[in-house]
């Protein structure tokens, strides 16, 4: 079921209203392979959304993870999780078709990536570029969030699609990722992963250096020293005083 519509639903910004998300969109995805709907078909549309992360524990690990990271992690993806069922299950309620996207979820182990980009997602809804550490950046939060996608075939107004890096000169987590796996390339879509960052090397290090947390998922060093994100420290850190 397909109904074309002009502007949100109430029914959908009240929801995320409810759930305190001040950062979504929806990406028109067309033009990609998606999972398959109940019917086997391809979705044309996915609602995207950020959660941030806590900027004090995201500025903590400049030097490596720790455990409070590690937890913060998890909780984030956890309430990312919760939050998409909860979405696709309503979208569900309204007679259209929709899937919830596992966060950080590796379905395809030999290559190291999920079901979908949840990245694509993001910047076609446009909510964020990617940044020379292979993360989405976001104006609002930088790089210190966790992303949440639920597809969905509800024809909603989509985009503005971003298509250009922020970044600049700026290399500070190519020179700060211990792997050397950060190649400092300009994002711009349709730009393959493997040019931007050498995958298997930054899994290698995590899993040799930090397999404690988490068995090696964890690292977040780059984004930890993305001045984006810092800016968005200093920012709390001036309304609290």
């Amino acid at each position: 079921m397909s109904v074309v519509s002009k502007a949100f639903p109430t029914w959908l910004t009240e929801w995320m209203e409810e759930q305190k998300i001040s950062l979504w969109g929806v990406a028109d995805l067309k033009n990609f392979h998606t999972p398959l709907d109940r019917l086997g078909k391809e979705f044309p549309f996915a609602i995207s959304f950020v959660i941030p992360m806590n900027p004090k524990i995201m500025a903590s690990i400049q030097k490596g993870p720790n455990q409070e990271y590690a937890d913060e992690y998890v909780r984030v993806n956890t309430h990312i999780n919760e939050l998409s069922i909860a979405l696709a299950a309503k979208i569900l309620n309204k007679n259209f078709q929709s899937k919830p996207l596992a966060a950080s979820d590796r379905t395809d182990t030999v290559n190291t990536k999920g079901d979908f980009p949840q990245k694509t997602a993001a910047t076609r809804a446009g909510l964020g570029w990617i940044g020379k550490h292979c993360q989405l950046i976001t104006p609002q939060f930088g790089s210190w969030v966790r992303l949440g996608t639920v597809f969905t075939d509800i024809e909603l107004p989509s985009g503005p699609t971003i298509d250009k890096e922020f970044c600049g000169k700026c290399k500070r987590c190519v020179e700060a990722c211990p792997a050397k796996a950060i190649k400092g390339s300009s994002w711009y879509p349709g730009l393959p992963r493997k040019e931007i960052l050498d995958v298997r090397a930054c899994d290698k290090w995590k899993k040799e250096n930090y397999f404690q947390y988490h068995k090696g998922h964890n690292c977040g060093i780059c984004s930890s020293v993305c001045p984006y994100g810092l800016k968005v420290l200093k920012k709390k850190s001036s309304m609290v005083t």
